[in-house]
């Protein structure tokens, strides 16, 4: 027996009565605030239960609730939830990212409208403006947290720009800096000329669009090389011509100078290994300011690196093309070379692959720019080394191969922004040139000419110190030791490079070694039904809030959770969701059915002795599916759990066990009380196993039932042992012969609740003790006078005798059937002959031919089943 610990407002009687519909709106809501006021969410650094931590991937703080983010939030929810039921001490820790380019751009337009700009404020006053928003605005989807059901410590809540999370930014950075791992240099990175910021990989978003493919004669004559370009307005920096140092073809000009079309510049020609001789002439341009494979070759040969773009992505260079846009640039470019003679082809439409800032969609400029670098080699390695020797495990582990090709061959982190809004820099130049950074307890240089550093970090800077900066990092808090490393990090596979491995770099090299977290369980990302990446743009994005709103947050969660194989992508529908707000609404019915009939938690389970085969059937398959959802948890395999529960609650719990339980019920007697302890003790097991999925309506229907404070603080059910193999397979028995006999009534055309006389002959066969629920659930009436058979169904070893007699039109149905056969034999004969024509099979595509052949293997399969009712039916 269960203890059951009640609530403040003493135990709920077993018989109380529960509305008839389920109304999720009616409930959701109360139910999360009653939680959050008990503070069952809260996790206590000084309790001694074993910890088990999770930090949410932080959102940001101008963001809302979206699919990806209700789909992460549920698995996250669901592992919490189920660890503090278990006993241990969850920390589900939440929190916001400062989210720099996205916030700035929002304040930035707020002042536009405003008809000022950040520039007019000036840099104090701008980013107290952005504080300003952040309290009024900011923050939006913490409310939707909440709707979603998300069980997070919320007196816990950080905020990547608070106060002790600055201190661990520059904390790190400081450290970072004196152990050489943090650098000043000029490199190329991604420029947005509308943010006017560089932005990190991530933040770059690639898509195929046509552009133009010129093919130009740099050089004249045996001297002169084809180079094909899509940014012509970059050869005005172009320092040299590359070809393979093995290409024939170009051996004779290696060492020597080609003219620079449009300049007054010649150009060396270089052998490098990156150039690829099978691609186009074999012989490409190289311009080092402005492009990253360039400047790779331009470090190993010496090239100067010639900038002639500004940061707004205008030409520099003096001469006819100072001041145009790069795209106009672009254009006149093309046609002065055309005017001269130097254009050998131009290919239009050129469709290639263009990145964009994911914010403002702007084209990105490759851009040689001064900034700061974190020297990630040995932080990779770690990284690295802590996946390969278990210390971490990846899951799916056929992930790990992306994370070693990732960290593996990491290139030097670009950790500067040239925002207002972040963290600045904690570096201060001096007069004469000397450069000074500062840590947290130290005090800036004072003086004339002293000035700090007027970028700000990288957002994925502060984020990937987040599982121990949330835990008072770098103070040694009773939090940090009690919840660091997290137990398991639970993301995106899409970010596995730009924050995990960072998160892997900062936690081992911060924290002696130890990693943030156990395990790395990646997930996949949602998508429509028809598996398309949802997007506004294509008109098939959805606002969870609004399914929220239609069938509950259940009914979403559980959707989600039933597709969330590990690193596998999430197709989604609303009608998904409908089933989902369906298998609710089953759960609520049969729960309300079983507390009119007497279903209880009171009192020790019956012994084995007193219970119907039923009875022990169902608690011998409930421990089985007990063990297999505990096992897919500790996998991380949420859609199989999820498809383990559903079921088993509604194919055996509700369908079979609740409907066998009716005519123990009707008959009453101590049958009835042992079948609705059982009842209780099913009913009670199987919403504890669904609560971490589906919180609201298991919350509802579990307290009414038992009597409990809480599910969030119940216990988590365990696997008694218990098994009854002889029952399994009496049930099993009479599953197939009510199976077998419904099949044959629908064929016959028989209505599910028409009743028809029937004679069973069970004696001595697994169904003798199971006549009057056979009965029941097939709509059997007893043979009486005048009963004669008109079909015999034997099953499992007994006989079914039924008169149809009054309950179809024979003829009918002969004349029904003997169309469908017709219509079967045709087509038949059509697939058939299209199979055996050679000439067909030889034209059509494998999976034409692949479905002609299903088409003719369905065709047989309903000529045998209609010929075998047909032979069924009595004469016409």
């Amino acid at each position: 027996m269960t203890d059951y610990q009640h609530g403040p407002e003493g135990p709920h009687s077993a018989s109380a009565e529960l509305p008839t519909q389920y109304a999720p709106a009616e409930v959701e809501e109360q139910l999360y605030e009653r939680w959050v006021e008990r503070g069952y969410f809260e996790a206590d650094a000084k309790s001694e239960k074993p910890p088990y931590a999770v930090v949410i991937p932080p959102p940001n703080v101008t963001g809302s609730l979206h699919l990806g983010h209700a789909f992460e939030h549920t698995l996250i929810d669901a592992l919490t939830r189920r660890k503090r039921m278990q006993g241990f001490e969850a920390l589900w820790q939440p929190g916001m990212d400062h989210a720099g380019i996205a916030t700035q751009n929002v304040v930035e337009r707020e002042l536009a409208k405003e008809g000022t700009s950040r520039h007019d404020l000036g840099r104090e006053a701008f980013t107290e403006r952005v504080w300003q928003w952040k309290a009024e605005s900011g923050g939006q989807i913490s409310g939707q947290m909440r709707r979603l059901g998300d069980g997070v410590a919320w007196s816990r809540e950080r905020f990547t720009m608070d106060e002790g999370l600055s201190r661990s930014v520059q904390t790190i950075f400081k450290r970072l800096y004196d152990d050489e791992l943090i650098y000043r240099a000029e490199r190329i990175i991604n420029w947005c000329p509308r943010c006017l910021t560089a932005i990190s990989d991530i933040e770059v978003e690639y898509a195929d669009q046509d552009g133009e493919l010129v093919s130009v004669r740099y050089g004249d004559g045996e001297d002169s090389l084809v180079v094909a370009t899509t940014r012509a307005e970059t050869m005005l920096g172009d320092t040299a011509v590359a070809v393979h140092p093995d290409d024939e073809r170009y051996a004779h000009l290696v060492g020597r100078e080609v003219r620079l079309p449009l300049t007054d510049r010649s150009v060396p020609v270089v052998a490098d290994p990156h150039v690829d001789p099978e691609f186009g002439t074999g012989a490409v341009k190289v311009t080092p300011a402005h492009d990253p494979n360039d400047f790779e070759i331009g470090q190993r040969h010496g090239l100067p690196n010639i900038q002639v773009m500004d940061e707004h992505a205008v030409i520099t260079v003096h001469g006819p093309f100072q001041g145009l846009d790069r795209l106009e640039a672009r254009s006149a470019i093309v046609a002065a070379l055309r005017a001269e003679g130097r254009i050998v082809a131009e290919k239009r439409p050129y469709q290639h692959s263009v990145g964009h800032c994911s914010r403002c969609k702007t084209t990105i400029e490759p851009r040689l720019s001064m900034q700061w670098w974190v020297k990630v080699g040995p932080l990779a390695r770690a990284a690295g080394d802590a996946v390969r020797d278990g210390s971490v495990a990846i899951h799916p582990k056929e992930m790990e191969s992306r994370y070693f090709g990732w960290v593996d061959n990491l290139h030097d982190w670009c950790i500067s922004r040239q925002l207002w809004w972040g963290h600045r820099i904690p570096v201060w130049y001096g007069p004469g040139g000397e450069t000074v950074c500062v840590g947290p307890d130290e005090e800036p240089p004072a003086g004339e000419g002293w000035h700090q550093d007027t970028d700000v970090l990288d957002t994925w800077f502060s984020s990937a110190l987040w599982p121990f900066s949330t835990m008072g990092w770098p103070g040694r808090t009773e939090s940090l030791e009690k919840f660091y490393p997290n137990a398991v990090l639970v993301t995106g596979y899409d970010i596995l490079f730009f924050w995990v491995a960072r998160m892997m770099m900062f936690g081992l090299y911060a924290m002696d070694g130890t990693p943030p977290f156990r395990t790395i369980a990646l997930h996949g990302m949602v998508r429509d039904q028809f598996g398309k990446k949802m997007s506004k743009s294509f008109g098939n994005a959805v606002n969870p809030l609004d399914w929220m709103d239609a069938y509950g947050s259940d009914a979403l969660r559980f959707t989600l959770a039933r597709g969330a194989n590990p690193g596998v992508d999430v197709p989604i529908g609303e009608d998904w969701v409908q089933a989902s707000r369906n298998f609710c609404n089953k759960i609520w019915n049969a729960t309300r059915f079983a507390l009119m009939n007497g279903a209880t938690v009171e009192g020790p389970l019956p012994d084995a002795s007193e219970m119907a085969a039923a009875d022990r059937w169902i608690l011998s398959r409930l421990n089985t599916v007990v063990a297999e959802t505990d096992a897919h948890y500790d996998d991380y395999q949420f859609a199989k759990l999820s498809d383990a529960l559903y079921h088993f609650a509604w194919d055996e719990v509700f369908d079979w066990y609740v409907e066998l339980s009716k005519t123990t019920f009707a008959a009453g007697g101590r049958p009835a009380e042992v079948s609705g302890r059982v009842l209780g003790e099913v009913l009670d097991v199987v919403l504890r196993l669904l609560h971490p999925v589906v919180p609201f309506v298991t919350e509802t229907l579990w307290t009414t039932l038992t009597g409990g404070e809480s599910l969030v603080i119940a216990d988590w059910p365990s696997d008694s042992g218990f098994r009854d193999a002889a029952a399994e397979r009496e049930i099993g028995t009479l599953q197939e012969a009510v199976t077998e006999v419904r099949r044959f009534r629908a064929d016959q055309g028989l209505q599910p609740g028409q009743r028809v006389p029937a004679r069973l002959d069970v004696a001595g066969t697994p169904l003798a003790a199971h006549e009057e629920a056979i009965r029941s659930l097939l709509r059997l009436q007893a043979a009486g006078d005048g009963f004669t058979a008109t079909a015999s169904l034997p099953v499992a070893g007994a006989t079914v005798a039924l008169d149809l007699s009054g309950a179809i039109d024979f003829a009918a149905e002969h004349r029904r059937l003997t169309k469908d056969l017709q219509a079967a034999r045709k087509e038949l004969t059509q697939t058939t002959a299209k199979l055996g024509n050679e000439g067909f099979l030889a034209k059509a595509p494998d999976h034409v031919v692949g479905k002609i052949r299903d088409r003719r293997a369905a065709a047989e399969a309903d000529i045998a089943r209609i010929e075998a009712q047909l032979e069924k039916l009595p004469p016409a």
